[in-house]
């Protein structure tokens, strides 16, 4: 895939304390020592199927419409939760090529993000390349260009910005909704990640690709409800659904980055002072590493500083590779960011979004 965003004039310093290269060694050691695949094991096509069935089923029930309206709502809000889980589990995986060894596999795969009304072309210039190489330098990483939001210290401060600590549920929650049904058009039409990104390739192949899709997901979602349930009926049950699952992506993507705890940057040249993967320390954090219950649903999400530093390996393996991470750190006295638990993460979020909202930043 190739993009403008992919900017070979920003640099990356050289690791001078061979951190990277003890780090990568271990790591590949593992994999080695344990006779490992890199990328996800049966444990993972068992959950994809589980999570494919289950929106199979709520779909079903909902157009079926066979409870009380009650019950259709939370029905709906199980819906969007389903949907954020396969994005966490599937399509992220499969984006990053990780869910399987066979590549057709993670390619087919990776296309559920258009299903569920996304891009997956878009989704792997903002995530793959800006963000990840990126990650929270002002004007590099889209992901913390936020509308009506102040994420970085270097970004303007606005009037309306020292409210964001009260009103970011909401935007957070209907994020999904305007991706899907506006930020998605605005990328095409104006072929740009960013406004003040640089245009980037946009291959005929994914020009159809991106309008049979989004057909295909406003006829399932839109068109057939409406003709079974009635238009009232599908747009609160949309909204629902979206909102659900719009609080859920945006949410534990803003605390793997924004928390008090992690760094953001400005480059003044186009060098950035560290070393990629101390970088990538530096700007990453984890939550609830123990929590073996929200690590199977958020797709290992919360074990985001071994995702960033290793994006090539299936989230199947962060459990284990994250003890290889920590005394690595240790040992070269890098600071390695986790919090111990989903609350500790979400209070250091506000509390950035707090600072954020001050001129004294």
């Amino acid at each position: 895939m190739k993009s403008t965003l992919d900017k070979p004039s920003v640099k990356f310093c050289k690791d001078s304390s061979s951190f990277s290269q003890t780090l990568k060694a271990r790591i590949h050691r593992y994999f080695k020592d344990h006779h490992k695949k890199k990328t996800g094991n049966r444990r993972l096509f068992l959950k994809a199927a589980i999570l494919l069935i289950t929106l199979i089923g709520l779909y079903a029930l909902l157009l079926f419409n066979i409870a009380h309206w009650s019950l259709q709502l939370l029905l709906c809000m199980l819906l969007g939760l389903n949907l954020a889980a396969i994005g966490f589990n599937i399509m992220h995986d499969a984006g990053h090529d990780t869910f399987s060894s066979d590549k057709k596999l993670n390619t087919l795969l990776s296309y559920s993000l258009n299903l569920l009304g996304g891009n997956i072309y878009f989704w792997k210039l903002k995530h793959n390349i800006a963000h990840h190489t990126y990650t929270n330098i002002d004007g590099e990483d889209h992901d913390i260009e936020i509308k009506f939001m102040r994420i970085h210290p270097d970004q303007p401060l606005k009037k309306h910005h020292r409210y964001q600590r009260w009103y970011f549920p909401f935007l957070y929650s209907i994020s999904y909704l305007a991706w899907i049904f506006y930020q998605d058009y605005e990328k095409y039409f104006r072929q740009r990640m960013g406004v003040s990104a640089d245009k980037f390739d946009f291959p005929l192949k994914e020009k159809r690709i991106f309008w049979l899709s989004k057909c295909i997901h406003f006829f399932l979602f839109l068109i057939v409800p409406c003709c079974l349930l009635g238009i009232i009926p599908t747009l609160i049950g949309l909204m629902v659904a979206g909102m659900a699952c719009g609080i859920s992506l945006a949410t534990i993507f803003q605390l793997a980055h924004v928390v008090t705890e992690t760094e953001f940057k400005t480059l003044t040249t186009r060098r950035v002072p560290e070393d990629w993967m101390v970088h990538q320390i530096q700007s990453t954090a984890n939550f609830a590493t123990d929590n073996k219950y929200l690590t199977w649903l958020l797709g290992g999400l919360n074990f985001q500083v071994e995702h960033h530093l290793f994006p090539k390996v299936s989230h199947t393996h962060y459990p284990a590779i994250n003890r290889i991470v920590i005394a690595t750190c240790q040992e070269f006295h890098i600071p390695y960011t986790e919090f111990k638990t989903l609350r500790g993460a979400f209070a250091s979020h506000v509390e950035t979004l707090r600072r954020m909202s001050h001129v004294d930043s």
